[in-house]
């Protein structure tokens, strides 16, 4: 597993240089991943300006900035996505939000299909789901925890459909993507701040 996870961060990206590899493949008329389906790419198109949005609007309360800059703990964030992935698009730019907040945070993303070994170390339910976020401990390489693909409360309504109906629809995804625009990147800052509480907390025990 340590040498999975090295091998991984060796080869990851800033937010920012992922950022700049979005706009380079919507640029092109092209996606991450080994398909390159017209589907694919209108959706690395989509997220390109979800992402835009997000990174100029997703606000954190004081209250909560308070929290994430007093954690101590040197932690890395390593998170893996694709560029067509939706949920990625408006969970990623809200992780990046609260990394931007405390130095002690070092934020580094991989994509999932250049990183199956990594990806099959985390799996969600048996599956490939991203974005998945694995908080390491900069003094140990220990995994501290780990979060995704989705915040809680879209889990939950994912999870609550998923029972009533057997699988996800299109209309369902339509659902979600007006659940992620209403929310606006709250749920995940929350869950994010609990987690950073959760360490501090056993840092301090």
């Amino acid at each position: 597993m340590d040498s999975i996870i090295k091998n991984s961060l060796e080869h990851s990206m800033t937010y920012g240089e992922y950022r700049d590899l979005m706009k380079q493949l919507v640029g092109e008329g092209s996606t991450t991943g080994p398909e390159k389906t017209e589907e694919l790419i209108e959706f690395t198109k989509v997220n390109e300006s979800r992402m835009k949005r997000w990174d100029k609007t997703i606000k954190i309360s004081e209250e909560l900035k308070d929290k994430i800059m007093a954690v101590q703990e040197k932690v890395t964030w390593l998170v893996i996505t694709e560029s067509w992935c939706g949920d990625a698009a408006h969970v990623v730019p809200a992780i990046n939000k609260v990394a931007e907040l405390n130095d002690n945070i070092d934020l580094k993303l991989v994509l999932r299909d250049e990183n199956l070994e990594l990806m099959d170390a985390f799996l969600t339910d048996g599956g490939r789901s991203i974005p998945k976020l694995i908080m390491l401990d900069n003094a140990t390489g220990e995994v501290l925890n780990t979060f995704g693909p989705r915040p809680t409360e879209a889990t939950n309504y994912v999870t609550r459909f998923k029972a009533k109906y057997g699988a996800i629809t299109p209309e369902f995804k339509e659902d979600l993507q007006h659940w992620y625009n209403k929310d606006k990147g709250q749920n995940v800052i929350t869950d994010l701040t609990e987690m950073l509480n959760k360490l501090e907390s056993k840092v301090c025990q």
